[in-house]
């Protein structure tokens, strides 16, 4: 359709509703076409975009016979489709012979989707055949199908061998728009069948969202960018040859805005400039309408450069709706915007005057005066009643405002705006009232403090007592904000002051405090500065070089005094043997403030160090530095002899030589070991052994001549890779003695209780030329049970010259058999004879029951039933009453043969008793533990099992 309106008419086939557009019974012929659509009101009309009505369809084939096609067996071919006429994208397929048998596309084979042609790279005997070309619409969905074309074989020969042949190629230069997918074809026909293969030309290698079909020879890019056009090359090879196709894909981009005019509403006589830009490819060009009109620029006042729309002197006619268009030949976009222009009277209404305007005397004013008005009129003001005269001090400014500098007590009052243009005047008032200087009092200083102390720095004001004041407080420029940085700062003066404390200072809070004052009308502000004296920072640098065995050098760099100067150094060192950090020793001893090195002494040798330094001032001292570089100092003759050498022991004909090793950090050197000298006492010359491990604490000589228990010389020495140190001082030790030779006679055992036996027997001499005695071993044997060779032994050992020993833990009833033998350093005796003993029955397991109690204030009267004991238990010889003050922790025992005791106790106090029988075999079950409570007089009995009446 050309430029043809569409009424809205009842019975046809075109209705609009809320502006949509809705065509009944489509026809191909008379709706194809560009449709845009008109929308007006009263402030003007505005053009939509184009849109596009294209009716897809897709007509039969022509019904005629196609003629057959004959090839040489091994010569390429191609067969057209030729699709009907048609709209809208179509694919293409073919059937060979019959459906559904369809053709397969590999190598040999491609069905192109531009053409719809099928090419055959080499025909052979099994694609003889009839083949019908299949067309789609892919709108409509609806398919048709051509006459078969035959091919069939010529008989006069086989073709023979070509170079490939490209049938299908793209164009030389195709557009493709921005984001879409492009699919190359590239095809050739040949004997051998060609190979075919992309690339560009430039070398550039194809991103990994290309992707090249190998068997059908088509190129994919999807979602089309700018960096993705250019020059692309397909070729086709064979063994006969190669040949290739050249092309070159452009990027296009239809417009899209990237800044667009704004609705705007303008006073008569203003200007307007409205931006349009557009991103595109190639560029866009631009135009603008005027209520659906292209927009004349038959004015000086109205230009359009490079998309923007200006207009100068606006009148009431150039209200409307505005549409800037750009637009290249792959599109267009449309940008509205409403043009208001107005003329109104001066009005108030939105802008009045404030009620009250506060200034300080000798300060500045600005009374802002804006009406609505247009066109811009004059606006003049009035103090009181009478016109406002300009003078130095006071003036109108351009955009109506009025100024007052250097403001005085007359100043204050009444001002009015009024405000005129041709359509009327208006005018707005408010008062002015001049309040008094805010002034800091408080003079601008240095505070010099010390780390740890608190200080109140000073903000004091004067002012205007009808205004409240704020105070703000920086810290080098930064807010303080009251309640957080640690609690340090606190304001301190009550609300006319503004003073605040900084409690115990520390380093980091030297530096610019600032007071900022301020009233309604006007603001002040006092800097200042704190010093704070602390501690000196950590030394720096530090270097350590002149390493001896027992010395070396250290230098060091001074940190920070922090405002006071540093009077006394002090270096610390730290090995892997010392206890954290410790004093070193210095030449010079003392180091004063300027002294950045000194030498530390008394160092160990083939010792590994830290070093750090402290530096102190009239504050105190700082903290460390940093550790210095590991270093070790150089190695030497081992000095220290081990210390605590003694021995003796072991087995028969050995010297046992033993030593507490020396610690590492006096073994002066790598290599370090022991060098043990022995002779007989007497002897003249030393027999000498070598132990090379550091931490060895003994040495065992073994010969067969060496008589039991004779004494020897010993001295230990030292050495390492430097050489050979000093020997000990020489310790006498005795050789390896003999063995008891003898056992203990006379052995004799008792039964003391259940659980209890005791041994006795005649002692051995203690000690001979050749052997001593250390203590004796005593084994006992039980059979558990009888019917079994079960036998169960225990064994202890006496110390020193004992001749009895008592066994506990046994079983009652159960018979024990024991014997004993000597031992010493080297070994045990003989065993003595064995002697039998048998355990006592158990005592009573019943503990006494009905215990009663009497008391008055001196004594207490205890009875209980007798307790018998079972068949198997000790008979019950008497019983034991244990009895304590309740606040006591040790009790006191009474042993009695009867059922009951007095005991002659002041009964001022709790009493806590228990009693438990007693037989040969031991003590027996406790009664329950009885609490007596104190009995100010009378007699009762009491009954422990009886609750009390």
């Amino acid at each position: 359709m050309n430029d043809s309106f569409i009424p809205p008419q009842p019975g046809s086939r075109y209705s609009i509703s809320g502006g949509n557009l809705r065509i009944s019974q489509l026809n191909k012929e008379e709706d194809a076409g560009i449709y845009q659509c008109l929308a007006s009101n009263s402030f003007g009309t505005i053009l939509s975009r184009e849109a596009s009505l294209h009716i897809a369809y897709l007509e039969e084939f022509k019904t005629q016979r196609r003629s057959p096609v004959s090839v040489r067996e091994g010569q390429g071919v191609v067969l057209l489709c030729g699709p009907p006429a048609h709209m809208g994208e179509l694919t293409f397929s073919w059937i060979f012979n019959e459906y559904p048998s369809f053709v397969k596309q590999d190598t040999r084979r491609f069905v192109s989707q531009k053409t719809g042609n099928l090419y055959i790279a080499k025909v052979e005997p099994s694609d003889v055949g009839n083949y019908t070309c299949v067309v789609t619409n892919t709108v409509t969905q609806s398919r048709v199908q051509g006459p078969p074309t035959p091919l069939v074989l010529r008989s006069d020969g086989i073709m023979g061998e070509y170079e490939p042949k490209i049938e299908i190629q793209f164009p030389d230069v195709l557009a493709v728009a921005k984001g879409l997918t492009v699919k190359l074809e590239c095809f050739a026909l040949g004997n051998p069948v060609p190979s075919i293969t992309w690339r560009r030309p430039d070398g550039v290698p194809f991103p990994r969202k290309v992707d090249v079909n190998k068997s059908t020879g088509v190129l994919e890019i999807p979602y089309f960018q700018q960096e993705d056009a250019g020059a692309f090359e397909c070729m086709a090879e064979n063994s006969r040859g190669k040949n290739t196709v050249k092309g070159r894909l452009s990027f296009y981009a239809p417009p899209h805005l990237v800044e667009k005019p704004q609705d705007v509403q303008k006073a008569i006589d203003e200007s307007l400039l409205w931006e349009c830009k557009a991103s595109a490819k190639p560029k866009p060009s631009y135009r603008w309408l005027k209520n659906g009109e292209p927009l004349e620029s038959f004015e000086d006042r109205i230009q359009v450069v490079n998309g923007a729309l200006s207009i100068s002197s606006l009148t009431l006619s150039d209200t409307g709706m505005y549409q800037c268009i750009a637009e290249n030949r792959h599109g267009r976009v449309f940008a509205n915007a409403e043009l208001r222009v107005i003329a109104v009277a001066p009005d108030f209404s939105n802008s009045v005057l404030k009620a009250q305007t506060l200034a300080r005397q000798g300060g500045d004013v600005l009374i802002e005066c804006r009406p609505r008005m247009s066109p811009r009129g004059m606006i003049s003001w009035r103090k009181g009643k009478e016109a406002l005269r300009e003078s130095h001090r006071v003036s109108v400014l351009d955009n109506g405002s009025l100024r007052i500098s250097n403001i005085t007590k007359l100043d204050a009052g009444l001002y009015t705006c009024v405000a005129r243009n041709q359509f009327g005047v208006a005018s707005s008032a408010g008062t002015l009232v001049v309040k008094e200087p805010t002034i800091i009092t408080s003079k601008a200083t240095q505070l010099d403090v010390t780390v740890g102390e608190s200080v109140v720095i000073p903000c004091q004001v004067s002012r205007d007592p009808t205004l409240d004041v704020r105070f703000t407080w920086f810290f080098n420029e930064q807010l303080i904000n009251f309640g957080s940085h640690g609690g340090y700062f606190e304001k301190v003066g009550g609300a006319s002051a503004g003073d605040i404390m900084i409690r115990n200072i520390q380093l980091r809070h030297a530096g610019r405090y600032t007071c900022a004052v301020q009233t309604k009308v006007d603001s002040a502000s006092i800097a200042t500065d704190v010093v704070v004296r602390g501690p000196p920072d950590p030394p720096l640098d530090i270097k350590v070089d002149e390493v001896t065995e027992t010395t070396s050098f250290v230098s060091w760099s001074p940190g920070p005094d922090n405002h006071s100067p540093v009077f006394a150094y002090n270096i610390q060192i730290r090995s892997p043997f010392s206890l954290g950090w410790q004093a070193a020793k210095t030449v010079p001893a003392s180091l004063g403030g300027q002294q950045l090195s000194a030498r530390v002494v008394e160092l160990s040798p083939w010792v590994e160090y830290e070093f750090r330094v402290l530096a102190t001032n009239s504050v105190g001292t700082g903290e460390p530095s940093k550790p210095s570089q590991k270093i070790r100092t150089k190695d030497t003759l081992p000095r220290t002899t081990p210390a605590r050498v003694s021995g003796g022991g072991g087995s028969r004909s050995e010297l046992v030589i033993t030593w507490e090793p020396v610690p590492e950090e006096l073994q002066c050197g790598p290599g370090f070991g022991y060098v043990v000298a022995f002779r007989p006492l007497g002897g003249q010359s030393w027999m000498q052994a070598a132990v090379t491990s550091p931490d060895a604490s003994r040495y065992i000589f073994k010969n067969e001549s060496i008589p039991p228990f004779s004494p020897f010389h010993v001295k230990v020495g030292v050495y390492n890779n430097k050489g050979e140190g000093p020997f000990g001082s020489v310790t006498t030790i005795y050789s390896a003695e003999e063995e008891p030779s003898r056992a203990p006679s006379r052995v004799r055992a008792k039964s003391l209780s259940a659980s209890e036996v005791e041994v006795s027997w005649k002692p051995l001499p203690w000690s001979t030329s050749r052997t001593r005695i250390m203590g004796y071993e005593v084994r006992t044997t039980q059979l558990k049970q009888a019917n079994e060779s079960d036998w169960v032994s225990s064994v202890m050992r006496t110390v020193g010259n004992r001749t009895s020993a008592v066994i506990r833990g046994l079983d009652p009833s159960s018979t024990y058999y024991i014997k004993l033998k000597a031992y010493n350093s080297a070994g045990v005796g003989p065993d003595s004879a064995v002697v039998n003993v048998t355990t006592k029955r158990p005592p009573p397991s019943q503990s006494p029951v009905k215990v009663m109690w009497n008391a008055t204030d001196s004594k207490l009267i205890l009875k209980w039933d007798h307790v018998k004991a079972l068949e198997n238990e000790s008979e019950v010889m008497g019983y034991k009453v244990m009895y304590k003050q309740s606040r006591q922790s040790r009790p006191s025992v009474v042993e009695t043969n009867s059922t009951s005791l007095e005991l002659s106790l002041p009964v001022d106090e709790d009493y806590i008793i228990q009693i438990k029988p007693v037989s040969e075999g031991g003590e027996g079950s406790s009664s329950k533990q009885i609490t007596i409570p104190r009995i100010a007089d009378g007699w009762q009995w009491r009954n422990t099992h009886m609750p009390f009446p």
